[in-house]
């Protein structure tokens, strides 16, 4: 029997039963009791996987955190225009909200690690992934609760959309007074939830879960205006969430591209670089040589062939860097480049002095080895690893190529490879001999 396409993809036959699933949401939706601990346990997880900068612990935190309930059941209120789900669900929300914020920003006001580290930064500027992400997944959420086969799709939604480690790294911002990351981890925990939200509306309406209606017709009005008005405020943010987001992202893409094609000078090493979409803004810091007006005059001509336009260009630079108010971290940073720098002209000055001293070496030995065999036309002398065993050892293995015009007479291999292992210095020698035609 062959089965159609379209059959493959209907959601008709495996659907569980409306009060089932309505009943799973409401539950999910509440804190109370055990889903409240489990909460703030959760927090506390995500917050000690962020102050250590442990992706393990995070992922923990977001296997166990109940936070998609009250936003799965906002959505589910506003599609089946349940009032009372909705109301339920909202102020769980908020609590839910409150709650992690309080506790992160204790345990980060408390903690002696106050550095951000990647795991924290990674949560402080949402980009368009982001919206996608929490589209997808809240797609992927409801349709698993809505399901019969269930699986493990809750938990794996859990971990995409990220809930629990934005709202933390607000509660950081919150703690060290870095209100730019309490900013961009809250937004991006709003962008989540509002399309979660919007993803289980959708869902809802396309598996026709019946709509709640009233006997009295007046109520029943009233409460189809209010949760119209909560439709439409739930979805204009989004929409203007998700071009906000957009807008950002191409504008940092354009903006490393450009930074990654164009701010290249010799000598000078990019430090630090901040993109500001909102402001339109490129700051980069360089050190090392002092970079003239006219490069960065040139460099500012080169913004409109990456549509930036109306991008500000600032350059920070060298000792103007050193004089400024900076702080220790920027300092080593600049340290940190300035002995890289020594250590890569070490490195290349150590590997043309090797060269030089093997060019050198080969025109010695081929000049003791022409005295005694005329016929020699030429000698190639390189190092080789023939052994695990040589790379410990303190003398190198050699490649010996003796190239002769004929045959070269009474040639003694082994006298010859011996001398050459006390000429080298060398452990092992592999002598080979080209005689021509």
């Amino acid at each position: 029997m062959i089965i159609k396409v379209p059959e493959r993809f209907s959601l008709k036959k495996e659907k569980e039963d409306f009060e089932v699933v309505r009943s799973a949401i409401e539950k999910d939706a509440v804190f109370y009791g055990t889903n409240l601990w489990i909460l703030f346990f959760a927090i506390l997880i995500a917050s000690l996987g962020l102050n250590t900068n442990s992706t393990a612990v995070v992922i923990g935190a977001m296997l166990i955190s109940p936070l998609m309930g009250p936003i799965v059941g906002i959505g589910f209120g506003v599609a089946i225009s349940d009032l009372d789900l909705l109301k339920k669900s909202f102020r769980n929300y908020l609590f839910a909200a409150a709650v992690g914020l309080t506790a992160s920003t204790v345990y980060f006001a408390l903690s002696p690690i106050d550095d951000a580290h990647s795991e924290i930064l990674a949560r402080t500027l949402p980009t368009f992934y982001d919206v996608l992400i929490a589209l997808f997944g809240g797609f992927a959420g409801i349709i698993g609760v809505s399901s019969k086969q269930k699986g493990n799709v809750i938990p794996g939604v859990a971990i995409a959309t990220a809930l629990m480690p934005p709202l933390c790294t607000a509660g950081y911002g919150l703690a060290t007074l870095q209100f730019s990351y309490f900013l961009g981890a809250f937004y991006l925990y709003l962008i989540n939830s509002v399309f979660i939200s919007f993803a289980t509306i959708v869902t809802t309406y396309y598996l026709r879960f019946p709509i709640q209606k009233h006997i009295d017709l007046v109520v029943d009005r009233k409460r189809r205006k209010i949760i119209a008005v909560i439709t439409i405020a739930t979805l204009l943010p989004s929409i203007y969430i998700a071009y906000d987001v957009i807008k950002k992202g191409k504008y940092t893409v354009k903006a490393n591209l450009f930074i990654e094609n164009e701010a290249i000078f010799p000598n000078d090493y990019l430090l630090q670089k901040v993109i500001d979409p909102k402001e339109e803004k490129i700051t980069l810091t360089f050190g090392g040589a002092e970079i003239n007006k006219e490069e960065i005059e040139k460099l500012r001509g080169r913004l409109p062939q990456y549509n930036l336009n109306t991008t500000a260009l600032e350059i920070k630079q060298g000792f103007a860097f050193l004089k400024g108010n900076h702080s220790d971290e920027q300092l080593s940073q600049l340290g940190s480049a300035l002995k890289q720098n020594e250590a890569e002209k070490q490195v290349l000055k150590a590997t043309l002095d090797s060269l030089y001293r093997i060019q050198k070496i080969g025109q010695q030995v081929m000049g003791e080895l022409k005295i005694q065999h005329p016929e020699i036309t030429n000698i190639i002398i390189q190092p080789f690893l023939d052994e695990i065993d040589s790379v410990s050892s303190s003398k190198g293995d050699w490649l010996v190529i003796i190239d002769s015009k004929n045959t070269i007479k009474n040639f003694d291999t082994p006298k010859t490879e011996a001398w050459l292992r006390l000429r080298l210095d060398a452990r092992k020698i592999r002598l080979i001999l080209q005689p021509g035609e």
